[in-house]
């Protein structure tokens, strides 16, 4: 009876797969799957371990057949709290050392699983989506790897270019974004949130398509920054940033929230956020898929000490450290049951369309907050 129910509900059996790193959050969302199939104690985790030699190598071992399996691997490529040991040394795992060990996995399934699908939150090279002179094609080029060794299904969050997908066009490539997530957690949180009183603002053009959609679900006004680069000058891989240009109307007295996909070193939200304030901006919040901080978090702390922003919300889609996550100033949105309704809609070849557009739901909870 259990396997007619899955021939006739599922594509398959399901499997879920965490690389290193990724172990809690896949617990997490084999529990929520449970709970909504009415399972007690679920068991659709395939424990998955990455041990290495002392030079530093490294294989994928499952633990568990994953014959015939609809497989769902979670992997952060940028989960810097994993290490390893090599020569002696504690090394933190690169985001090449996780996408190797998705690999790795991949190969470890022998060609034995019926589907799999790669749950990737943070995109894999995702900021070097194109080329500029003679630069490599890495996104591209990781795509077409995955794809290669049987991975059917892509799925990411905020791509940080959306077109990437065309560099797997016969393959299934979602991108997930966490605004209904988002908006949630910030009227969750901010004391005296008020739609009338609230402007959405893109830190560059890029940005330009998320600020759009906030201001259009939401009512807001929307305004932008230009970012002015000195185009002869290359710094840690990209061009400076000369100075932030302001396009948009009055922000005086107004709620703010800057939308990103991404919070690197944090200098353009810092300056922005400073430009904000002369202008004579109210309380200002960052929306920001991807928190990396980059430069460390004392800079940040500083700004929020002078009183220069109020909050930062991230998502915990990839590796969150403890130290960030005791920042008065940090909000963690969280997005792992998110993740669950994607796998298990897909496991059960179920429409993704209100997934994927969740615009009906930021309406729903709009209506009850107003």
């Amino acid at each position: 009876m259990l396997m007619d129910r899955i021939d006739n509900e599922y594509f398959a059996e399901l499997g879920i797969i965490g690389t290193s790193g990724c172990e809690e959050m896949v617990k997490r969302i084999s529990d929520y799957i449970g709970g909504w199939r009415g399972v007690l104690k679920p068991d659709y985790v395939l424990n998955t371990s990455f041990p290495r030699f002392s030079s530093g190598e490294a294989k994928a071992v499952l633990n568990k057949s994953a014959r015939g399996k609809d497989i769902f691997i979670i992997n952060d490529c940028f989960n810097y709290g994993v290490k390893y040991n090599m020569r002696g040394y504690e090394v933190p795992m690169s985001p090449d050392d996780h996408f190797q060990d998705l690999k790795r996995t991949i190969s470890a399934l022998g060609g034995k699983a019926s589907r799999i699908t790669v749950v990737q939150p943070m995109l894999y090279e995702g900021r070097q989506h194109g080329r500029s002179t003679r630069e490599s094609l890495d996104c591209a080029i990781a795509l077409n790897e995955l794809v290669d060794l049987g991975v059917k299904n892509i799925v990411t969050f905020d791509a940080h270019d959306d077109r990437m997908r065309n560099a797997v066009p016969f393959h299934n490539f979602d991108n997930l974004m966490p605004h209904y997530q988002m908006i949630k957690a910030f009227f969750n949180t901010v004391d005296h949130a008020s739609l009338q009183n609230l402007m959405i603002i893109s830190p560059d053009e890029g940005a330009i398509n998320r600020g759009m959609y906030y201001s259009s679900v939401l009512g807001a006004k929307l305004g932008m920054f230009y970012k002015k680069r000195d185009y002869s000058v290359v710094k840690q891989g990209r061009n400076p940033i000369i100075a932030h240009e302001y396009l948009g109307d009055d922000v005086t007295g107004r709620d703010v929230i800057i939308v990103d996909d991404i919070v690197s070193s944090g200098d353009s939200f810092l300056h922005i956020s400073e430009k904000l304030k002369e202008r004579g901006a109210g309380r200002i919040f960052g929306f920001t898929t991807f928190g990396l901080f980059c430069n460390g978090l004392e800079i940040f702390d500083k700004y929020y000490e002078q009183g220069m922003f109020d909050a930062v919300f991230t998502t915990n889609s990839i590796y969150n450290a403890p130290e960030l996550l005791a920042r008065p100033w940090h909000r963690e949105v969280d997005v792992t049951k998110y993740i669950a309704y994607y796998i298990e809609a897909l496991n059960r070849n179920k429409s993704l369309n209100l997934l994927l557009d969740p615009t009906k739901k930021i309406n729903d909870l709009l209506s009850k907050i107003k």
